[in-house]
């Protein structure tokens, strides 16, 4: 059974194609869905990373917890 998540999928598949572009080159099809892919990639990197510094709450000397 396996348990890899979508974005785990995204991954291996952009890495697939990145392979097959360095090697032997990309279809219309598959430049397509290489871009489609990297956005996806890059808006789930962009929302993790701003949840990251939406939760980050400074501190100073008069505000201890």
């Amino acid at each position: 059974m396996n348990n890899e998540t979508e974005h785990e999928l995204d991954i291996r598949r952009i890495n697939e194609l990145a392979r097959k572009a360095k090697n032997v080159g990309l279809t219309d099809e598959e430049l397509d869905e290489r871009n489609t892919l990297r956005k996806r990639y890059i808006e789930a990197f962009k929302n993790s990373l701003r949840s990251q510094l939406d939760n980050i709450r400074f501190v100073d000397e008069d505000d201890k917890q």
